[in-house]
């Protein structure tokens, strides 16, 4: 995964996550935003091991 690849995906799970917040409520806006930061921290993590 390329730099410019993670920024795309970050970019796409904060919009994401901003229209959860701003549709959901109570359990399920919740229940997004830890899905989205999951998704971001997976494909952070990746973009790590790609470097080593």
């Amino acid at each position: 995964m390329t730099r410019r690849r993670l920024y795309y995906a970050l970019a796409a799970y904060a919009f994401l996550a901003v229209i959860a917040i701003a549709v959901l409520k109570g359990p399920f806006q919740w229940a997004m935003l830890v899905y989205f930061a999951g998704l971001a921290l997976k494909s952070w993590a990746v973009y790590k091991r790609e470097q080593l």
